[in-house]
């Protein structure tokens, strides 16, 4: 395995990590609300940055969505390119991809996902889909949502023609409950189609890609919080001395770090197995257990680790604890990761 960055994923994941920086401030993201930042996005697409996912690969939109991670910024960026260019791109017919690729590419579409199918939502013969899915991340900034139907079929959905309830998260996720009455949909792949290349069904590699891409995004996250910490422990003084000179507090913030480096090298591995063709399932469940897991490990030290101020709701590091609790929330609790997980590698194990 190499995670070497190769020049081009370099490239993008430092004018990403530029942009984010200039633009998602503090100051902007409060301005912003629970909403999402059209500025921060435009300028991301006017940089060209969705449609570089495409070259770069699974394991370069890990290493863009980290950037996003380390400053929490508010766009659909893990959604639409995991649910919207990337799908498309691996699963959707020759037809589907020229008609659909380049809006999604420029940003004028936005996508996210119904993940995964818990049974909600059923299609008929005749391609209309019933049923509602509690929240989707996202789902109000969206123009189309790649939806999981009860027998893991996957299907493109008009926003436009779905209802969609606002629901606030516990991150300003800008989401919504979807509500599908026999509303039409266009099969992804088309009816019967080939897969396009090796590998596993279009669900399951979604699926897959869907949990890396988020678990690297929790790798910014978690970044983001603990160098919050760092800093605040190495300027705020008790008694003369500086707090991260303590070492209880060295202590508990080593254990973030090795945490949040957990995080980021399983994401890095399933996000290379990807790339390569290899199988990566489980890769990619391990990735979102370290994430569920020690991500709320981390982004609990790094509120505690400041105190007081730590309890300030409107103090920036507060944004990296409700980002944490979400993506935790978002990908499932750990144990039922690890269940999911253990079932798996169990189901691989057995005798043919």
């Amino acid at each position: 395995m190499d995670f070497t960055p190769t020049p081009e994923q370099a490239a993008a994941r430092e004018l990403a990590g530029e942009i984010f920086a200039d633009l998602a401030t503090p100051e902007r993201l409060a301005a912003a609300g629970t909403g999402s930042d059209a500025e921060l996005w435009k300028a991301l697409c006017a940089a060209g940055l969705p449609g570089a996912v495409e070259e770069v690969g699974l394991l370069g939109l890990v290493l863009l969505l980290e950037e996003q991670g380390r400053v929490t910024a508010q766009v659909p960026f893990a959604a639409s390119c995991v649910y919207g260019l990337l799908a498309v791109a691996a699963h959707g017919t020759p037809e589907q991809r020229d008609r659909l690729l380049p809006p999604l590419r420029q940003g004028s579409e936005v996508a996210t996902g119904a993940f995964p199918a818990r049974g909600g939502v059923v299609a008929s013969a005749e391609g209309r889909l019933s049923g509602a899915v509690a929240w989707v991340p996202w789902l109000r900034d969206a123009t189309q949502v790649l939806v999981a139907a009860a027998d893991r079929s996957l299907w493109l959905v008009r926003v436009a023609d779905a209802r969609v309830e606002p629901v606030e998260l516990t991150a300003p996720w800008a989401a919504g409950r979807l509500v599908l009455d026999g509303v039409p949909g266009e099969r992804l792949g088309g009816a019967g189609a080939e897969p396009l290349r090796e590998g596993p069904g279009a669900y399951e590699d979604v699926l897959a890609s869907a949990r890396t891409a988020f678990a690297g995004l929790q790798a910014g996250v978690c970044a983001g919080s603990l160098a919050r910490a760092v800093a605040h422990t190495n300027e705020r003084e008790q008694f003369g001395r500086p707090l991260a000179a303590k070492q209880g507090v060295q202590l508990r913030a080593a254990d973030a770090h090795m945490d949040t480096e957990a995080i980021r090298v399983t994401a890095y591995e399933a996000a290379w197995r990807h790339d390569a063709g290899l199988p990566c399932a489980t890769h990619a469940l391990t990735a979102a257990w370290w994430a569920s897991e020690a991500g709320t490990r981390v982004v609990h030290a790094g509120q505690h680790l400041h105190g007081g101020t730590g309890a300030d709701l409107d103090h920036p590091v507060h944004r990296h604890f409700l980002w944490g609790r979400q993506l935790d929330a978002y990908l499932g609790c750990g144990g039922e990761v690890l269940e999911e997980l253990g079932e798996l590698i169990a189901r691989d194990e057995e005798p043919a």
